[in-house]
């Protein structure tokens, strides 16, 4: 009698049955005697984080690796198959070689004409770089994209743009909004990555744009674009297609509500810079940050301002961010903040008021809540303020998100100005980290920071003692040292 086996059919053994068990393709054998081929299994379905890659069984409502409620989304896994990167049998592998036998003296970096953009990227964009740029939606990322393009494409570039959420003639007519238009730049809409990257192998642009990498998807996987796969796939496969061909590459990401890159934080650690695009759509000022750049430091910013006509860079933010402010007003005092190599001068706005309810308020904006909690109750015990019974509201003026310590001496300067009800002199600069137990701490790159306050008109800065010491003689600026807050709201009241 025929054994009667699920997987197979023919008169195979059951032994043949068990060693072939695991197999999924169609595919024929023979074992001395008829044929039999193996069905194809199903594919399965699992449920991905889309926050952060992880994969379960079943759905979840709180995913156990990120803390994301309701993230889960259920994906199609593929079956085995080809792999998704393929190698082109043309090309020959890759071979180790000696570090010191690697030219690079002519490693030269593209610049966009945006000195702003060139700032924030390290100097220009590298050969092969990948780069992921991400804001809210409406904040100027395909603006800021087309305009780069525009002037690269003026320097006699063939520049490539990429979308997946416009259609061509919408891309012309953004661009003669923009007065951005030139034959070098290349438009085509697209969103299947394989089409992207024969594209790119006929073409041979010297700059690609993916707008955006969320809409990229690839047939061979079940999931729909968008997912934590499919974005996966089409950033490795253009990340690979980079490093090959030494072709920079921008990726345009949406943002989630909490205002993180959509997608795993993988998608983070694959690409070379992460740039944020950050600002208020109803400002007029938008500031692009560089949060990750192998290619140069982090810490540097560009300011933009939004036009009919698109983005303008702005060459100087301190006297824009102080253009506005308030003359002899209690509560509002000037801060010298370094982001990267450049000194900006901010304005940092306190106002207290007695509050009715057990717990008072604590409404921070562009500054860290809890770093003004832990100065407001250092005040309280170094200086005698009761702020207990008072609502603390800061802002810093101009939309801009300050977080280095070399502020806090600013932040205790204007809860006191409010809450003494006396303003700080006009052209005074205040700059210093605070410690627990009320001592100001020195702070780096204090040359840098007087020389900007005394170009934009300042003639007196309060700054850390140890600092003094070490400064050289600083010309049409009064520079005064102190040791401690209760000297330093002395010094200024």
């Amino acid at each position: 009698m025929t054994p009667s086996i699920a997987l197979f059919k023919g008169d195979a053994d059951a032994g043949v049955a068990r060693g072939r068990h695991h197999m999924l393709h169609f595919k024929k054998y023979y074992h001395n005697g008829p044929e039999f081929e193996i069905v194809k299994k199903a594919s399965k379905t699992v449920f991905t984080c889309q926050a952060c890659g992880y994969q379960a069984p079943k759905w979840m409502g709180k995913c156990p690796d990120c803390g994301g409620w309701g993230s889960f989304v259920e994906e199609r896994q593929a079956a085995a198959g080809p792999l998704a990167v393929k190698r082109n049998a043309a090309v020959a592998p890759s071979v180790p070689v000696p570090i010191d036998s690697i030219d690079i003296e002519n490693e030269k970096r593209q610049l966009t004409a945006i000195q702003e953009f060139d700032r924030v990227l390290g100097g220009g964009i590298v050969a092969g770089s990948l780069i992921l740029i991400g804001g809210d939606p409406g904040i100027g990322k395909s603006t800021l994209m087309l305009q780069a393009l525009y002037g690269l494409a003026g320097q006699g570039c063939k520049v490539l743009y990429v979308s997946g959420e416009e259609s061509i003639r919408q891309i012309r007519l953004r661009s003669k909004r923009l007065a951005s238009v030139s034959p070098n730049i290349l438009v085509v809409s697209e969103v299947e990555v394989d089409a992207v990257l024969a594209m790119i192998d006929s073409v041979k642009p010297e700059v690609v744009v993916i707008d955006s990498i969320q809409t990229m998807f690839s047939p061979e996987l079940g999931s729909a674009p968008g997912s934590v796969s499919q974005v996966r796939e089409a950033t490795v496969r253009l990340m690979l297609m980079a490093k090959r061909s030494g072709i920079p590459v921008f990726l345009v990401g949406h943002v989630t509500k909490d205002g993180a890159i959509a997608g795993p934080k993988l998608l983070e650690h694959m690409v070379d810079t992460v740039l944020y695009f950050e600002g208020d759509r109803n400002h007029i000022f938008r500031v692009l940050r560089a949060v990750k750049n192998r290619f140069g430091s982090t810490n540097e910013i560009g300011v933009f301002e939004m036009k009919d006509k698109g983005l303008d860079e702005v060459a100087n933010p301190s006297a824009v961010f102080l253009s506005e402010r308030p003359a002899a007003a209690a509560g509002s005092v000037v801060a010298a903040s370094m982001e990267g190599t450049r000194p900006i001068l901010v304005e940092l706005q306190a106002l207290t008021s007695g509050t009715s309810f057990g717990t008072p308020r604590r409404t921070i904006l562009g500054l860290d809540a809890n770093r003004v909690a832990l100065l407001a109750a250092v005040m309280e015990k170094k200086i005698g303020m009761h702020l207990m019974g008072y609502d603390i509201f800061m802002n810093v003026a101009g939309g801009v998100k300050v977080v280095e310590p070399a502020v806090d001496l600013a932040i205790v300067a204007a809860i006191a100005s409010s809450f003494l009800d006396k303003p700080v002199a006009e052209r005074t600069i205040v700059i210093g980290e605070v410690g627990l137990t009320g001592e100001v701490r020195a702070i780096g790159q204090a040359e840098q920071r007087i020389l900007e306050a005394r170009k934009m008109g300042f003639n007196r800065c309060i700054l850390p003692q140890s600092n003094l010491k070490r400064l050289a003689d600083a010309e049409d600026i009064q520079v005064t040292g102190v040791r401690s807050v209760a000297e330093a709201v002395e010094a200024l009241f």
